[in-house]
């Protein structure tokens, strides 16, 4: 690991932050108090933060055809496993075993983010999301959210634009 990102997550960063600067990507961290009894955890960053849920995204992981996929949808909806399936050309998808997404990503559930993963996961980003300038993601941990470009995120997850999500 680089000095310069070592020294971004001793100074409290993450896998994904330092991701972002490695790439001099302009983004903005939003921090909140995570609190453990909120039903959801998108829900409850978009109500921290002030911000639509439609701009907030959530970073789901899924088994399509036996290899774990990331998704990431607005909070505001669900995942679409048929659509998820089908644009990664695939023919069926679920949920993956969240301790199986924990030890694959690194993180954490409700703290998954897109970025900076253990292992690089095919990803697909809602294609909601080019209707904002910028959205939110979690920044690795809950509590810690990431606002950025959507076309920045898709360039640096190599993630499918495609519609996943639904209301």
């Amino acid at each position: 690991m680089a000095k310069k990102a070592k020294k971004q997550q001793q100074a409290g960063g993450t896998p994904a932050t330092v991701a972002l600067t490695a790439a001099g990507v302009t983004y903005t961290v939003h921090s909140y108090e995570h609190d453990p009894s909120h039903p959801s955890y998108g829900e409850e960053a978009a109500e921290a933060m002030g911000v639509s849920p439609e701009r907030v995204f959530k970073t789901l992981v899924a088994d399509v055809d036996g290899a774990l996929t990331v998704a990431v949808v607005p909070v505001a909806g669900q995942l679409d496993l048929k659509a998820l399936a089908s644009a990664v050309g695939g023919k069926r998808a679920t949920m993956a075993d969240p301790a199986l997404a924990e030890r694959t990503t690194g993180y954490v559930r409700g703290g998954i983010s897109p970025l900076g993963q253990r292992k690089k996961l095919p990803t697909v980003l809602d294609a909601s999301a080019s209707a904002h300038p910028t959205i939110c993601v979690s920044a690795g941990r809950r509590g810690l959210e990431l606002e950025l470009s959507p076309d920045d995120l898709a360039k640096l997850t190599d993630a499918v634009v495609a519609p996943v999500g639904r209301a």
